[in-house]
């Protein structure tokens, strides 16, 4: 840790006074940064974290002040280490930052900066824009009645782009739609009220699926979200010059609430750019099909912190995309699942064109799309007045491509795939050029495009009579130092170009170097004073060299004084096509997901298809030859493909049982995997495809780590269930592995067929449950839309004691009645001892559940009444016969059987039967 700053504070006792009166951020979830210029420092508790999780030691904290209670842990971090910082507190651990800048004078500091994992926009530059997706703030306020209707109102709203999302609607007491639009937005941060008692159960409830999904948590006060001031806020920073109070989403009175919050949160009316700027409008939550938290882990939607190869989850295998605003977008529509038939047609038209046209596809991606900036990131520096002549160039390199894009969608011939191209990019991009064209003849007419290639951005030096005379002077400069180095080149006998060469050290500035090989020239030789030496050789220079370099610099900066007010000029003409830029940034992001899902579609081990698709609530869903596509992507594998028949009435309720280890899991994740790819628009990993539209996808999956938050695993598992119950509709997908695990053989079982039995007779949606539990397959006798599908393993006996079990990962009808929960503890060499005893007591015990269970028999009413009667008629006479003759135990039973063996009524009865046979 040698690069670690050294700690120095002017005046310890008055700093460590101030940092002390400050109000504890313990319940804030928040760090405080100090910036001290060229590195920054942390103190108190916050230090001591920084010590543990970034230096991961705790040697590197200093003491300010005396070594007591009186004196403040501290720790300093470079620009670098503050940076990695922010990544890992706002990404990953979901905290506040606030960084303090001193204003001079003793102790006088202020907050220059605050960010959380919603809000990054005064952080951007630290991040330097790594981040997947747009980071979502959301404000939620509920109203629960007595009843089990709750009602919600959100706000929402990306903080770096100006628009203000509503909603408003009834939720059930497990606030399914909540947790829904939590990850149909992709929030990172929620505003919820503070629960002063810590006894309100809405509360609670909220808190814990906000927590589940993996979102930061910002308590604010009630008074926040009160409503008192909000039509006149709207007012202010609305783009609609009609009064606020008309808008019919100002109606939404707790949605209104949560605005409030929002707007106060994020200072939006602290900055007077922002009035007159936002838009309004109000999100349906039915517009995309529903996904809760289970559903995101067991379809593997997004990366986990655990994924090793890329292709682990649906969002690392589809996204070839080459651009930052595809990246976000293919995020964004992962979550977004459409419902509208007409809308996925129109994305798989698009992607088809793409399938089809290699050249097309290959030309989109590797020359155009390829060498596109982050232009929503350039618009918000444009919109912040944080923007430059660099930033006006790189957005005039976009403009000066967009001919090749229009040229390359124009030279499609095949009229089936020009015309949805046409609509949805070719004359869209014609518009965004048209009203481009004068922002390019601007750049052209102002900018040096000629000093572009070094990496300058400078003002044409036509412009203005000053920068015509600076120019002139650096072109002498320029003249003189290629003189010193074709000088050096004939003294040190390096050829120039290949040996020897100038350039402009981002250090050192004008500087000459030599390769590695020819380093030792310039050995001795006392007029050429070495700078430094790097991999690609040594920099050196003269004393001549130095004068020319000291005077470019001054005149480059003399340049860069006179042409500021005409970059300010320029950089505010560019700022009024942010309007512009944002929608071609959407065109683009677009286009760069459909032609990622299309190279996926090309390049799978096995090409995908473009799936049928039937509109809500109609047609089956039917696979052949389905495939998991993030499975097949891994190395060695060799994946057995299984079809997949859902049809209405005969087969809505899949029964899967089978072999632990056969495939169960995997059969039915990726029938959730490619219902959810086929209403992105994607295609499908399968040789022909048919679906019906699902409202929502309900996925009971593996045990959860609750455990962590005081829930057991089968209390997780009953509330993940519960969920399912009370969301799904006639339209929805539920996918089950294993239910009932987590407590007694019998309750489990219990509550799989209840369950399985409700889902068939009172939802009657499309329906996956795989099981241990092989008595749930006898629902097929009661209910005809179930059918009991088995995973096959072939048993090969060979006369050994040691049964050979190959896993075939075939799905077929029929029944398993076996699990290999043993074979599997032989695969992964149990010890043998153990293995033999586990197999001696599963035999003991089944040798016992099946005496019990023959002993259940079913019996008439009156064959019990009538075999107890006669029963009893014979104990009675039994004892008449042996009281007071002195009889031995032997001749009391053989006095017993007699009287049975003489009564053929009482041999008849089945009931008494049943007593004998025990």
């Amino acid at each position: 840790m040698s690069s670690r700053p050294e700690l120095k504070v002017d005046d310890e006792v008055g700093f460590i006074k101030f940092f002390k009166g400050l109000p504890s951020t313990k319940d804030d979830d928040c760090f405080r940064i100090f910036d001290r210029g060229d590195y920054y420092t942390a103190h108190g508790e916050d230090a001591a974290f920084i010590a543990r999780t970034v230096y991961k030691t705790t040697s590197v904290l200093r003491q300010l002040g005396r070594n007591d209670n009186t004196g403040l842990p501290s720790v300093t971090m470079s620009i670098t280490v503050y940076r990695n910082f922010l990544r890992e507190a706002l990404f990953k651990l979901g905290k506040r930052i606030e960084v303090w800048e001193s204003q001079g004078g003793r102790s006088n500091w202020k907050i220059v900066k605050q960010a959380s994992p919603g809000n990054l926009q005064d952080v951007e530059e630290e991040l330097g824009g790594q981040f997947d997706a747009a980071p979502t703030i959301l404000a939620v306020k509920v109203s629960a009645k007595a009843s089990e209707a709750r009602n919600v109102g959100v706000c929402f709203a990306d903080a770096s782009v100006r628009e203000l999302g509503v909603s408003e609607f009834l939720d059930n007491d497990l606030y399914s739609n909540f947790e829904s639009l939590l990850i149909q937005l992709g929030v990172k941060e929620c505003l919820i009220q503070t629960d002063k008692s810590d006894k309100d159960p809405e509360m609670s409830k909220l808190r814990a699926i906000i927590d589940s999904c993996g979102i930061a948590i910002s308590e604010r006060s009630a008074s926040d979200f009160g409503t008192k001031d909000i039509d006149q806020d709207l007012a202010r920073i609305l783009k609609d010059e009609k009064a606020a109070g008309m808008l019919p989403q100002t109606d939404l009175k707790l949605a209104m609430g949560s605005a409030a919050a929002l707007i106060k949160y994020l200072g939006v009316l602290h900055d007077s750019s922002n009035f007159g700027q936002y838009q309004l409008y109000q999100h349906d939550l039915s517009q995309y099909m529903k996904l809760d938290a289970s559903a995101l882990k067991a379809l593997n939607l997004m990366p986990g912190p655990r994924d090793g190869s890329k292709t682990m989850s649906l969002f690392g295998l589809l996204n070839h995309c080459k651009t930052p605003m595809g990246n976000r977008l293919l995020a964004q529509w992962l979550k977004q699942p459409l419902m509208s038939m007409e809308e996925i047609v129109k994305r798989q038209q698009l992607v088809e064109a793409f399938v089809e046209d290699t050249e097309l596809r290959q030309t989109m991606q590797e020359e155009h799309l390829r060498s596109i900036p982050d232009l929503y990131r350039l618009s918000k520096k444009f919109q912040r007045k944080k923007a430059n002549l660099e930033d006006v160039v790189n957005v005039f390199q976009v403009v000066i491509r967009l001919p090749g894009f229009i040229g390359t969608l124009e030279g499609v011939m095949d009229e089936q795939y020009q015309t949805p191209l046409e609509a949805e990019y070719t004359s869209r991009l014609r518009e965004s050029n048209d009203s481009l064209a004068k922002f390019a003849e601007m750049v052209e007419t102002t900018v040096d495009l000629d000093a572009m290639d070094r990496h300058e951005y400078l003002i044409k030096p036509e412009f203005d009579d000053s920068l015509k005379m600076i120019k002139k002077k650096l072109e002498k400069l320029d003249y003189e130092m290629d003189k010193q180095l074709r000088e050096a080149a004939k003294d040190l006998d390096a050829e120039v170009g290949k040996k020897i060469f100038l350039e402009n050290h981002t250090k050192h500035g004008w500087v000459m170097r030599l390769t590695r090989t020819e380093a030792v020239r310039i050995r001795n030789k006392s007029a050429y004073q070495e700078v430094s030496t790097q991999k690609n050789g040594v920099y050196f220079t003269t004393q001549k060299l130095q004068s020319f370099r000291r005077e470019a610099d001054q005149l480059s900066q003399n340049y860069n004084r006179t042409q500021s007010s005409l970059v300010n000029e320029v950089v505010g003409v560019a700022a009024s096509y942010c309007p512009v830029i944002e929608k071609l940034a959407g065109l683009l992001a677009h286009m760069d997901v459909i032609v990622s899902f299309a190279h996926c579609s090309i390049h799978a081990p096995t090409s995908y298809v473009r799936p049928k698709i039937h509109p809500r609530g109609q047609g089956d869903t039917v696979l052949k030859e389905s495939r998991h596509p993030c499975l097949e992507m891994q190395d060695d594998i060799q994946f057995i493909t299984n079809d997949v028949t859902l049809k209405r009435g005969d087969s809505e309720f899949l029964l899967i049982t089978g072999p632990n280890m056969g495939g169960k899991s995997t059969y039915i994740r990726q029938i959730g995997v490619i219902a959810l790819m086929a209403q992105i628009g994607c295609f499908v990993p399968c040789s022909e495809a048919e679906l019906t539209i699902f409202d929502c996808i309900l996925a009971r999956v593996g045990a959860s780590d609750s455990q962590l938050k005081g829930v057991s695993t089968f209390m997780a598992e009953m509330l993940e269930t519960a969920n399912i119950l009370k969301s799904a509709t006639s339209e929805s997908l539920i996918i089950i592995d294993e239910l009932g695990r987590g407590t007694s053989t019998y309750d489990g079982f219990g509550l799989a067929w209840a369950i399985s039995e409700h889902i068939v007779k009172e939802i009657g949606c499309f329906s996956m449950f795989a099981t241990h539990f092989h008595e749930l397959t006898a629902l097929v006798e009661q209910y005809p839309q179930v059918q009991n599908l088995h995973v096959v393993a072939h048993i090969d006996d060979n006369g050994k004691a040691k049964r050979e079990v190959t896993l075939l990962y075939k799905v077929e009808e029929g029944v398993c009645d076996q699990s290999f929960g043993i074979h599997v503890a032989e695969l992964v060499r149990f010890p043998e001892k153990v293995v033999n005893m586990a197999k001696r007591k599963a035999d003991e015990l089944e040798d016992f559940t099946s005496k019990h269970e023959g002993s259940q028999i079913k019996y008439e009413k009156t064959d019990v009444e009538e075999g107890s009667a006669l029963l009893k008629e014979m104990l009675l006479k039994w004892k008449t016969e042996c009281e007071g003759k002195q009889l031995s135990e032997k001749e009391m039973v053989g006095k017993m059987r007699e009287l049975v063996m003489a009564d053929q009524k009482l041999l008849d009865n089945p009931f008494f039967q049943s007593i004998k046979a025990l």
